[in-house]
């Protein structure tokens, strides 16, 4: 959840660990450049598998602090997008105003809550046919787009081994449901006209409780599961804490028969799916009130599906990320996937929908610049780092071969296993250079928004918040791990994100 992909991520635990139980990192926000050549000391290691299922996944013992963080985002998380939306809806998207108004005994918040549009039965269908009609694109239509589109990797592909020793297989269908639902909502708006394009702006608040109440289901249907008929129950984790298995979620791939697997549907399909729609039904109601579609918002919508289609083209790598290999199923995952990546991370369309910018030929091309070259930089350190494991360092990285610093580690089991860390290429810029251009992207993104509210901000703000913890987090485990070695590569690589700065 809260990140993106996942998208962004997208999920969002970055990992150091080697292929003894290596990941590639959540689809934007990528992991260490480790060496494809980890080795066992006394035996093969199938697939990538764990070094030990103690170390594998979430923890098994919950401390006092990670139990409050849980408590605090089952708390509030839902009142934190509900406060952004009612901004938007009731005070033209000032996050400020309301509190004011309360506190000025203005208005109460009963007064609030009874202005806010509720659950509706007109909502309620838009919402079961979306979700039915991803259900179905994603179970019901094997992948063809593998078959004519060169470079892109469809249909059944496996993922990586789980704690237990399983090898799961995914029908990897998402860029066609991508494009299918595209072509209908296209096909619509031009032709057909069965619904307004602004369908979903209109819907905007009761589809958020409809969202609301897929996340907590879902999120409630796998803790259920998973105590009474999990997929495997070797790849469960009970804390014996409530809440945190709740949120953090016990099994590690519920699945509903062969092919429905949560983690994967919920990661990609009503959120990431919806993003671009849920964009071009603002672009739709600024025509509608404006007359036109400001730059800006065609900026929004431009970014933001560069990075949609981006997910989309790589989802058989993202089988190999943390959301997939790491992370367990629970409401962390199930309600961010339903409410807080559609609704935050699409605020700068809703916020250009009552605050239209028409921005100037120099800032709109300045804007899309630094948006993809942040892409560029965010894909080529991910290539970089992908086609080193690959090939085991034995490739060519900006024209030469790439140096890399070789190190070793012991799991719990006593096993040795031997890493080769990157310092070539932009992995010799900073050690999550990556993230950097990520946050690039992200700043773009809000910029189109210009400088008259915070609102819009929330997403660069919140990205830099979250990339930042993971790499003092990230480092943290991986001196813990590497101890001297590591100490050599932040001396060969000194700067976690901006060289010369941080």
């Amino acid at each position: 959840m809260f990140g993106k992909g996942s998208k962004r991520r997208k999920g969002f635990q970055a990992h150091c660990i080697g292929r003894g139980g290596s990941v590639h990192e959540n689809d934007p926000m990528a992991a260490f450049p480790e060496g494809k050549s980890e080795e066992r000391k006394h035996q093969n290691i199938p697939n990538g598998s764990g070094a030990s299922q103690g170390q594998w996944g979430r923890a098994w013992e919950v401390d006092w602090f990670s139990l409050a963080s849980v408590l605090f985002l089952l708390t509030f998380s839902p009142f934190i997008v509900y406060y952004f939306i009612m901004s938007c809806d009731q005070y033209h998207c000032s996050l400020t105003d309301p509190i004011i108004d309360v506190l000025m005994g203005n208005s109460h918040l009963s007064d609030i809550w009874n202005k806010t549009p509720s659950l509706s039965w007109k909502a309620a269908n838009i919402y079961i046919f979306w979700v039915t009609f991803q259900v179905m694109l994603y179970i019901l239509v094997p992948d063809f787009c593998h078959k004519f589109l060169p470079g892109y990797v469809g249909g059944v592909q496996e993922g990586a081994l789980t704690p237990a020793g399983t090898v799961n297989k995914y029908e990897i269908n998402g860029l066609q449901a991508w494009i299918i639902t595209h072509a209908l909502w296209f096909a619509n708006a031009h032709y057909f006209h069965w619904f307004s394009p602004t369908i979903i702006f209109d819907n905007w608040i009761p589809l958020l409780w409809c969202a609301n109440i897929l996340g907590y289901a879902a999120s409630t249907f796998a803790m259920i599961k998973s105590y009474f008929f999990p997929s495997n129950p070797n790849d469960c984790k009970f804390t014996g804490n409530l809440f945190y298995d709740y949120m953090m979620g016990i099994e590690f791939n519920p699945r509903i028969g062969k092919w429905f697997d949560f983690k994967l549907f919920f990661n990609g399909r009503p959120g990431i799916v919806a993003w671009t729609l849920i964009n071009l039904s603002y672009a739709a109601k600024q025509q509608e009130l404006y007359g036109q579609v400001t730059n800006s918002m065609i900026l929004v919508n431009v970014l933001q599906g560069i990075y949609v289609l981006d997910f989309f083209w790589n989802e058989a790598w993202y089988l190999k990320t943390i959301d997939i290999c790491h992370d367990h199923f629970g409401w962390y995952l199930g309600w961010g996937d339903c409410v807080w990546l559609p609704y935050l991370y699409t605020l700068q369309g809703l916020y250009l929908v009552y605050h239209p910018v028409q921005l100037s030929k120099a800032n709109a091309v300045g804007i899309l610049l630094l948006g993809l070259v942040g892409y560029y930089i965010f894909r080529m350190t991910n290539h970089q780092k992908d086609l080193f494991r690959r090939t085991d360092g034995h490739c060519k990285i900006w024209g030469k071969k790439p140096e890399y610093i070789e190190c070793s580690y012991t799991s719990l089991d006593g096993t040795k296993y031997y890493s080769k860390l990157m310092i070539s290429g932009f992995w010799g810029v900073a050690r999550h250079f990556n993230y950097t251009g990520d946050l690039m992207g992200s700043l773009a993104y809000c910029l189109t928004c210009g400088f008259g509210h915070i609102l819009p901000y929330f997403y660069i703000i919140y990205m830099t918040i979250l990339l930042t913890h993971r790499c003092i987090r990230d480092e943290h485990r991986c001196s813990s791990k590497y101890g001297k070695e590591w100490k050599r590569y932040t001396t060969a690589v000194p700067y976690r994100l901006i060289p010369g700065v941080f």
